[in-house]
């Protein structure tokens, strides 16, 4: 079942457009990810699922109910965590979920009850006593994520959570969403961590306002019409700056190596270039397409078209 449906989405902030006809939707049990750097349009467009920005074009579904007509009931069943979660630091954990609690008006005799289950599920109750403010980066999202489910949403906004989380913190919500996602839970999210991307059911590639792809991750990546060649070199971004000063190769630094992209299988010319090069061949190996790959791709079609 659909929770959420995005049609043609438009949001301009004076000569900027900062959505460009967006569409998409979310199912119960579904984690979308919205994908892309800074600027490229994810906040904007999460602000105006949750009503906090009035589209300039287009409508959004929420729940079966016309977003911007029953805003009431949006703000009501919706969980939304923003990038800059407001807890409050001179508050304890217990004090902050008791507060959400009040916010969202959480039946008295029902509190105890959710607030152990998400102590259990954040791994924060030996912290409960704990001032909010003495909390890890890690913890505090954990903590605003707990505060934003007190109510029991069937439908989560999350604005890139784990910006500035530390590799383990991040695993850990991760592994939070998928068993929310497991109990029914729709849930969309932004990150602009190409990792985070694979963990989602769906993902949307967003680059200036618009979506340059939207599909399950590993179907995404198959439509990338270039061959891949991994070079492994001890210097990555000397050796990426030798290769564009003295070839037409297209290539991209990829951790630590690089990616060379071939339209075609044509390893041979590849080859022919190398050596002129005087790079090693035997450093270099057919490597799997990543959603980083395409990314890049689209991105420089786009500005080519």
């Amino acid at each position: 079942m659909t929770a959420l449906e995005v049609r043609r989405l438009r949001k301009h902030f004076g000569a900027t457009r900062a959505v460009r006809d967006v569409s998409f939707d979310v199912h119960y049990g579904e984690i979308v990810g919205l994908i892309g750097p800074d600027g490229a349009g994810k906040s904007t467009t999460m602000r105006m699922v949750v009503t906090l920005l009035t589209p300039d074009e287009g409508h959004i579904r929420f729940m079966d109910r016309e977003a911007q007509s029953d805003t009431a009931f949006v703000r009501s069943h919706i969980g939304y965590m923003p990038q800059r979660f407001s807890l409050y630091q001179d508050l304890t954990v217990e004090q902050n979920m008791l507060f959400f609690a009040d916010l969202f008006d959480v039946p008295v005799a029902e509190r105890a009850a959710r607030m152990e289950r998400l102590y259990a599920f954040s791994r924060l109750g030996p912290f409960r006593d704990r001032l909010a403010g003495m909390l890890s980066g890690g913890m505090k999202q954990k903590l605003a994520l707990s505060c934003m489910l007190i109510h029991q949403p069937r439908v989560i906004v999350l604005d890139e959570p784990t910006f500035g989380v530390d590799p383990v913190s991040r695993h850990e919500f991760w592994e939070i969403l998928h068993t929310l996602r497991q109990e029914g839970v729709a849930i969309l999210v932004s990150t602009a961590y190409m990792d985070e991307a694979v963990l989602c059911d769906r993902v949307a590639l967003m680059h200036e306002g618009a979506f340059l792809a939207f599909d399950r991750p590993e179907s995404i990546v198959r439509t990338l019409p270039r061959v891949i060649y991994r070079l492994e070199t001890a210097t990555p971004a000397r050796t990426f700056q030798y290769i564009r000063e003295n070839s037409d190769l297209e290539i991209q630094l990829f951790g630590d190596g690089l990616h060379i992209y071939v339209p075609g299988d044509q390893k041979d010319t590849l080859s022919t270039i190398l050596k002129k090069l005087n790079i090693d061949m035997n450093n270099i190996q057919p490597a799997e397409p990543q959603l980083e790959d395409l990314f890049l791709y689209l991105m420089q079609e786009e500005a080519h078209g």
